[in-house]
């Protein structure tokens, strides 16, 4: 891969990374309520969706899925179903009041965090239409796929992995003001909301990457 492709590709996965979205959103909402260090889970697990997602792009099968209406839809309405279902959890997350009177959210489990991320990535129907779109503008028929391909995963993953820590590190930042049970209930939901907004706005996905009118 030529260098001025690789640095066309880095300003790519740049803006498509720092672009709001789910992903942002669940960063945000889990360094908020636990911390940027617990909230890596959960950018571990959505950089394995990502992977998924580039893999799926990079292979062709998201060409098939964008052809096919019924394939297309059934991964779109999961995705947002999915999202829903997050921000409702969200939504309704307990709060564990401590000793001192402070209140702090109840912390899902290494594993569920993991999960959490991974599933909100792979799926993200919006995600794979601009992969598919966007991959075969830096890959060379030329030269072998498979290499290219890592060359570019594990560029998209390390440019994510530090925008979402930076979205998780802003949130955690505002830590202190979340300190009792009635502000940790509304900042649940507010992301609650979020999520299920995006989840929402996944139902008027259209093949094309165009949201209905």
């Amino acid at each position: 891969m030529h260098f001025a492709t690789w640095i066309t590709f880095v300003i790519a996965a740049s803006i498509i990374a720092v672009s709001p979205g789910s992903g942002a959103v669940l960063s945000m909402s889990h360094g908020l309520s636990y911390g940027v260090k617990k909230a890596s889970a959960t950018i571990i697990g959505l950089q394995l969706g990502l992977l998924v997602v580039l893999g799926i792009a990079g292979a062709g099968v998201g060409s098939l899925l964008l052809a096919s209406e019924v394939a297309f839809n059934i991964v779109k309405t999961v995705g947002a179903l999915y999202l829903i279902y997050l921000g409702l959890s969200q939504w309704r997350a307990k709060v564990a009041v401590t000793g001192d009177l402070h209140a702090d959210a109840v912390v899902p489990s290494w594993r569920r965090r993991v999960l959490t991320g991974f599933l909100t990535n792979v799926t993200n129907p919006k995600g794979i239409i601009f992969m598919v779109a966007v991959l075969p503008q830096f890959i060379s028929p030329a030269a072998p796929l498979l290499p290219q391909l890592l060359i570019l995963a594990v560029t998209m993953c390390t440019i994510d992995q530090i925008v979402m820590h930076s979205y998780a590190f802003l949130a955690s930042s505002m830590q202190r003001f979340f300190r009792d049970a009635s502000a940790v209930k509304k900042q649940n939901r507010f992301f609650g909301g979020l999520l299920m907004a995006v989840g929402a706005a996944l139902f008027f996905v259209k093949r094309g990457g165009q949201a209905a009118a």
